[in-house]
């Protein structure tokens, strides 16, 4: 049993970070014009951590840690993270029901799907 924590950990953390790198892969610079926010993640569970992403009138710097005065923070588990990301777990659901938390403009946050689909 033990083995299979350990493995789900590794796996999890795995794609948590993956899902970063795939944000940097899916960026569409021209849903982006004009747009200027601050995203903040703060991931809990055995592999979370914070995130950040700056995006900036077309443009995106990302990174691990935090960010200075963040538009918009989320807050949820590592494993509910990365089931929101891949399709697993809808973030409407996630939020309706406690598991996510969204701190900030709302129409900021909504406006990640549109930059990062």
């Amino acid at each position: 049993m033990k083995t299979n924590r350990v493995l789900l950990a590794l796996i999890t953390a795995t794609l948590a970070k993956q899902v970063f790198a795939g944000m940097r892969q899916s960026f569409q610079a021209d849903k982006a014009k004009g747009v200027h926010a601050r995203y903040q993640w703060e991931l809990s569970g055995p592999n979370g951590g914070q995130w950040w992403i700056d995006v900036n009138d077309g443009t995106f710097k990302m990174g691990r840690g935090k960010i200075d005065n963040p538009s918009v923070t989320f807050i949820t588990t590592d494993n509910d993270w990365v089931a929101m990301s891949n399709g697993k777990l809808k973030g409407t659901w996630a939020f309706m029901t406690g598991r996510l938390k969204v701190r900030g403009s709302q129409s900021v946050a909504r406006k990640l799907d549109e930059i990062f689909p």
